[in-house]
């Protein structure tokens, strides 16, 4: 505690708004004033304002910093409001259902604000104390949702891809390892290594293939396999698949199965996968990066069977479980396996002074300086609940299923899928038009209109090289009808469209 001498001499936070004990007041001031500026912006009745790329660039003065020239506090936030806040997409309104963006929980926001004023590194023991475990009680609670064993472990990461890529690390320097005896974070490359093959789903997460080209392996290391009529991996294909590149002499290392794949929400089917990933002595990865948090719901315990013979798991909170980015995490099987991604520098996390009653948990992460994630998810499972958490993931899911049965039979749509958790792929169709480029230039012209006009932002994708429209479905306040008057505005610019042209 600081002396009440100490605080008379208090510097003048108008020039430094260093934050320490002697700003504390103006701490709280400073933040009541951004929070009603953040709740004018909840009050937004568009999901986006509608400006121009042009109309924003034109606040130039207010977007540039000038080195030379302060400006107090007070007039930086109405800079923001003008420049930013006014035209922030609106990831809570019930119009936005373009991507994986969900709403954010009160707990959560709590949670963030503690972990951002107090700026806790995760690091080391001795800068996180108590964060430490804070953190591995999260991951310990997630990998028993997982049914992973007692020597399964995990960390915090920035996010789905950097999850894979730890994956696909650990799996290439793991196999070099133990079939070779090459210890790649020592020694580097090796011919071997540009033999070793690594399959997914060719619905799977783009982050595959762009982590094996980080990785050293290149794109072509990663072999695609065809996907059903329901979207999910094919696994008669996915053995053909490594015995042909066997024959070709190349080494199959992993599978990478996907537990809702980004467009469609599909589940490969991972108890089948995972034993063709035992049969050949290869890593087995789930990257539920958008479904692996629906193990808290009743409705989808049968789609993540086989997930507890995971090698490693990838799951984002951000997604599914209502938490500001970033809050993701890595699971592993077997908590050895860290050790390809460890390293122990002097300055920080000396080897001669490792002491399991003091963990640092650099040792697991591929990241130094890390913020406290943990803390405000930490909030939400203690404030929220899981049963509240599970009960909003089925609640967009049936939305999903809701949309998907009000335009199945709509003679100007079409629908590519039965929605799995809560994504619909659809396109406007006009009847008797057939030509997939006239279709493809009317969809997306339907999702660039709404989108300028600020009524609604829907995004698109690609499926057997035509594009659609689709609806992520990540808000739980949002109702069938809001979702319904999406529908009734695509097919209104969709008619136009057609009519104009």
């Amino acid at each position: 505690m600081l002396s009440e001498t100490q605080l008379t001499l208090k510097p003048d936070l108008a020039v430094d708004y260093l934050f320490d004990a002697y700003s504390k007041y103006e701490y709280e001031v400073h933040i009541e004033k951004a929070v009603q500026h953040i709740k004018n912006f909840l009050d937004n009745t568009s999901f986006y304002s509608g400006a121009s790329v042009e109309e924003l660039r034109s606040r130039k003065r207010s977007i540039a910093v000038n080195a030379k020239e302060n400006i107090t506090l007070d007039d930086a936030l109405h800079e923001i409001k003008d420049v930013f806040l006014d035209h922030a997409i609106s990831f809570h309104h019930p119009h936005y259902v373009a991507h994986l963006n969900c709403p954010v929980l009160l707990p959560a926001l709590v949670g963030d604000l503690i972990a951002s004023s107090v700026n806790t590194a995760i690091e080391t023991w001795d800068q996180s104390t108590s964060a430490t475990l804070i953190e591995q009680e999260i991951i310990r609670w997630i990998c028993n949702k997982m049914n992973f064993p007692i020597q399964s472990d995990g960390v915090f990461t920035s996010g789905g891809t950097q999850s894979n890529f730890k994956a696909l690390l650990m799996a290439r320097d793991h196999y070099a390892f133990t079939h070779y005896g090459i210890n790649l974070k020592e020694n580097g490359w090796s011919d071997e290594v540009s033999k070793f093959r690594i399959f997914c789903s060719d619905k799977a997460h783009f982050s595959i293939k762009k982590n094996a080209a980080l990785l050293g392996m290149g794109y072509d290391s990663v072999i695609p396999i065809d996907t059903d009529d329901k979207l999910k991996m094919k696994t008669d294909a996915l053995v053909q698949a490594i015995e042909k590149e066997k024959q070709k002499g190349n080494i199959p290392i992993a599978i990478v199965a996907t537990a809702g794949t980004t467009d469609f929400g599909s589940f490969d089917p991972l108890e089948t996968i995972s034993k063709i990933a035992k049969e050949y002595k290869i890593w087995f990865h789930v990257d539920g990066a958008y479904g692996g948090c629906y193990v808290l719901t009743d409705t989808h315990k049968t789609q993540l069977k086989g997930i507890e013979y995971a090698d490693s798991i990838t799951i984002d909170f951000h997604k599914t479980l209502f938490q500001p980015v970033c809050s993701s995490a890595f699971l592993v099987r077997d908590t050895k396996h860290f050790q390809y991604v460890s390293y122990y520098a002097d300055y920080l996390n000396p080897l001669e002074s490792r002491d399991e009653e003091f963990p640092n948990l650099i040792e697991k992460s591929i990241q130094t300086t890390r913020r406290f994630d943990a803390l405000k998810l930490w909030f939400t499972l203690k404030v929220t609940g899981e049963k509240t958490l599970g009960s909003f993931l089925e609640k967009v899911h049936h939305l999903a299923l809701d949309v998907y049965h009000n335009i199945k039979d709509d003679i100007y749509f079409e629908v590519a899928h039965q929605p799995e958790l809560s994504t619909l792929v659809f396109r406007f169709k006009i009847p008797g038009i057939e030509d997939d480029k006239i279709l493809d230039t009317t969809n997306l012209y339907i999702k660039n209109t709404l989108f300028k006009s600020g009524k609604a932002s829907v995004a698109s994708t690609k499926l057997n090289g035509k594009t659609y429209l689709k609806f992520t479905l990540l808000n739980p306040r949002s109702t069938k009808e809001d979702l319904f008057e999406v529908i009734r505005m695509i097919k209104e610019q969709g008619l136009n469209y057609t009519t104009n042209n």
